[in-house]
């Protein structure tokens, strides 16, 4: 408890520290004190961040079902944004004294001071008292004015800051919305062939339609569904594997917008394994419902397909806190190794028993290539394959970037797909 606490602290103090530099130079630095637009900028500093904490934690906090689509959109679309706001302006902090030495370069130099002769003393007539003058003040109507503040002058500093931050904003706005076009559109479909030695002839060309990180929710719905379904139909596979992450809420609420997937339509079925995701909605209902829906649920098992080889599936390693982990002697371990053996696992990490198991090729999803580049750097990390298609020892192993996302719908570097891997045998 004392270190989720410590967790929680340091988190909440960099977003505190993030946000005030994105107030500093987007609302401070470019408005005038008191005015209406840094009001109104200091006012979204302010929500934004409470509106992202509420889509983050509304969920989990009971909040119903509407609530959660109302506040989702602005909530988890100002964490991409503040994202490449961040990354925009530190760019920025490089530019603007270029920016400031370029301007400076630029204006004009001051006109020299006017040469005043010095005044010759006059002798004053015998007959004059002498008296000390003051010197005249300057009249008014003939003093120079002083301008306004413009960008080649007193206000140079100002200018920089609104081309900076305008700049940085734009750039935000302009990667986050592509991002966002990219996942509402729907996943593409991609087509990788994999040769496997103990394919028999007869399964060579094999089409098994991968699809992975669906991600249902307040903001990707019905309509998401309907066209990853479709997607998936258009390719005419022999067989449908869905690895994993397919929702993130409950049934009750969501299980209208599962429903199209009760349309897939494969020679030998449509099958599907839990991810982590599906153990913060409640796995056991959704496994039910999945079924229902006509996907046949793998859960540390193993069954001949026609063409030749086995496929097996296991539960995801978050299922271990619930006591329903991968069980890979169970999935695995009688099985004739003169067979092929696919194995979809939500999660690459588990490659390694994979290989230890002779498992010829695993199908996985998770790691969305890093959905928000350059978060493709923070999976590395945590995965052996962020996405594609890799060996290890004698398994090989592909990985999806996914069909959906999580948190902000949206996607920069990572594009969402639908894998087509045909299977190729050696012996054809």
């Amino acid at each position: 408890m004392v270190v989720f606490l410590l967790v929680l602290v340091v988190v909440l103090a960099l977003l505190g520290g993030v946000h005030w530099y994105v107030w500093r130079r987007l609302v401070r630095d470019v408005t005038a004190p008191g005015g209406l637009p840094r009001r109104i900028g200091t006012a979204a500093v302010v929500v934004l961040p409470l509106l992202s904490l509420g889509a983050l934690v509304s969920a989990r906090a009971g909040v119903p079902f509407p609530v959660q689509q109302v506040i989702a959109w602005p909530g988890q679309m100002w964490l991409a944004v503040l994202l490449y706001l961040v990354l925009a302006l530190v760019v920025g902090e490089a530019v603007r004294p270029l920016l400031r030495a370029w301007l400076a370069r630029r204006a004009p130099a001051p006109a020299p001071a006017p040469v005043v002769p010095e005044a010759v003393p006059v002798p004053a007539a015998a007959t004059e008292p002498l008296t000390e003058t003051a010197p005249a003040a300057p009249d008014a109507a003939t003093a120079t004015p002083v301008g306004p503040e413009t960008p080649t002058d007193v206000s140079r500093r100002l200018f920089v800051s609104r081309v900076v931050g305008g700049t940085a904003a734009a750039v935000a706005l302009g990667t986050v919305g592509y991002g966002t076009y990219g996942v509402l559109r729907g996943p593409r479909v991609k087509r990788v062939t994999v040769p496997l030695a103990k394919i028999p002839r007869a399964a060579h060309g094999y089409r098994i339609a991968v699809v992975s990180d669906i991600h249902l929710g307040p903001i990707l719905g019905r309509a998401h569904t309907q066209r990853i379904v479709d997607a998936i139909n258009s390719t005419q596979p022999d067989l449908i594997a869905v690895v994993g992450d397919l929702v993130d809420g409950t049934v009750e609420n969501l299980g209208p917008a599962a429903e199209p997937l009760a349309r897939l339509r494969a020679r030998h079925g449509s099958f599907f394994v839990t991810g982590n995701h599906e153990y913060f909605s409640g796995a056991d209902a959704w496994v039910d419902h999945v079924r229902e829906l006509g996907l046949r649920p793998l859960r540390n098992e193993r069954l001949e397909i026609a063409a030749g080889f086995d496929l097996a599936g296991v539960d995801d390693v978050a299922g271990e806190s619930e006591g329903q982990g991968p069980d890979f002697v169970r999935a695995l371990g009688d099985r004739d190794r003169a067979r092929a053996a696919v194995l979809l696992a939500h999660q690459p990490i588990v490659v390694h028993d994979a290989v230890r198991h002779g498992v010829d090729l695993q199908l996985s999803g998770h790691t969305h290539g890093g959905q928000l580049w350059p978060g493709n750097l923070l999976a590395e990390l945590a995965n052996p394959t962020v996405a594609g298609l890799e060996r290890y020892g004698d398994t090989q192993l592909y990985v999806s970037r996914g069909a959906g996302a999580w948190g902000p719908p949206v996607r920069v570097g990572a594009p969402s797909d639908i894998t087509v891997v045909e299977l190729a045998s050696k012996q054809a």
